[in-house]
């Protein structure tokens, strides 16, 4: 058995004074940043111009100077919205100074502008199968809302996170349960990621389906009519009616794609933890990947990250292990038959080999002169990790 965390992404419905009181939220979650980062930056100025390393800034100082500094219209909002808004902020800041981490960067200002939304609270509850959050003092009219899409309500909630996109409502709910280890099937097995589709031994698991076709070609039709309906003066930029809907109807389809893949790969590394005890995956280095931009965007569709994120998560859950092949590793370069390693011209790129003229998906062994497709070459490489 294991410890750990479990997010239910649910959809919220609340009702027409619930609505409000989300969308007061929202704004002052992202007035309590606003003003956390400006203070913050105050502070760290004045440590630099006084040159007193005593006065820089911290998450401590910042929420204890806004606390201190609230006005009385505050007190009609959950005082956990301004502290997790500030506890925040300051992880923000240490990433900014952690360069291996993914969002490395400054801490930016938030806009009212922008189409996503959203607020922390540790203090909510589900009751009767609702959620209802902690309701602030001086409001009479409050009430529980009602959630779909959650698959299991069991376990210690944890800080659920709220957001509002395109007037619609949903909430990450994270539970902390106890999970039990998967029995063993003494198998194991290999998965060769590729642009597109999953290659293992039993075949290959497309992760661009072609359904996707339709909703890709209206993205690029929406993101053309959004290039139209910008207009741009200087450095203002006005936003029309029509541009704020086809901007709403652009992320609907992109959520309706991330949606889809995001099934297939969860099914996907459902049914390996069920089935195998030892899995071996390529440790692929995403960002160094030199591609054209039309690869490139296959490659991001691709969701290889997510893969190996959701992967990595499921074998902690259920006791399996997960092997990580070496970025060095030539899973397809090498004879899966002989061993043999291609070098110098002899190597196959996604051209081919312009050498010996074979083409991009066919392996050819030239010591032991076996031909095989490239991808189940490299996903019998991989298995003889395991």
């Amino acid at each position: 058995m294991i410890q750990t965390i479990r997010t239910e992404k649910v959809r919220l419905y609340p009702n027409s004074i619930m609505k409000q009181q989300l969308k007061d939220l929202c704004d002052y979650r992202r007035y309590c940043w606003n003003k956390g980062l400006a203070l913050w930056n105050d502070m760290y100025d004045e440590s630099v111009l006084l040159g007193n390393k005593k006065l820089r800034p911290n998450e401590r100082k910042v929420r204890n100077e806004l606390v201190t500094n609230k006005q009385d219209w505050q007190y009609l909002y959950s005082s956990r919205c301004l502290q997790l808004a500030i506890s925040d902020l300051g992880k923000a800041w240490e990433n900014f100074f952690n360069k291996a981490q993914s969002d490395w960067g400054i801490p930016k200002f938030k806009s009212k502008k922008a189409p996503k939304q959203g607020f922390k609270t540790d203090r909510a509850k589900i009751v009767n199968g609702k959620l209802r959050l902690d309701k602030p003092r001086g409001i009479k009219e409050w009430s529980d809302i009602k959630i779909a899409g959650v698959k299991s309500l069991d376990g210690d909630l944890k800080v659920v996170s709220i957001y509002r996109e395109n007037g619609k409502y949903w909430a990450s709910l994270p539970f902390e349960v106890t999970i039990k280890h998967k029995p063993k099937t003494e198998q194991k097995t290999a998965i060769d990621v590729n642009v597109g589709h999953f290659n293992t031994p039993g075949g290959q698991i497309t992760i661009i389906p072609k359904r996707l076709d339709r909703l890709y070609k209206r993205i690029k039709h929406y993101q053309r009519q959004l290039a139209k309906k910008r207009i741009v003066n200087g450095k203002q930029a006005y936003q029309s009616n029509n541009y704020v809907k086809t901007r709403a109807k652009l992320q609907r389809d992109y959520r309706k794609v991330t949606n889809i893949q995001r099934d297939i790969i969860q099914k996907f590394t459902t049914k390996l933890v069920d089935d195998y005890d030892q899995i071996v995956i390529e440790d692929l280095d995403v960002k160094q990947m030199q591609m054209s931009h039309v690869a490139s965007k296959g490659l991001q569709r691709s969701l290889f990250g997510y893969f190996r994120q959701v992967l990595t998560y499921k074998c902690e859950w259920y006791g399996k292990e997960l092997i990580l092949a070496n970025q060095h590793y030539p899973s397809t370069q090498r004879c899966s038959q002989c061993g043999y390693i291609k070098t110098g011209e002899d190597k196959i790129t996604l051209a081919g080999n312009q050498k010996y003229h074979t083409k991009h998906n066919e392996y050819i062994c030239y010591k032991c002169d076996a031909v095989m497709d490239r991808d189940e070459n490299a996903v019998m490489n991989l298995l003889q990790l395991a």
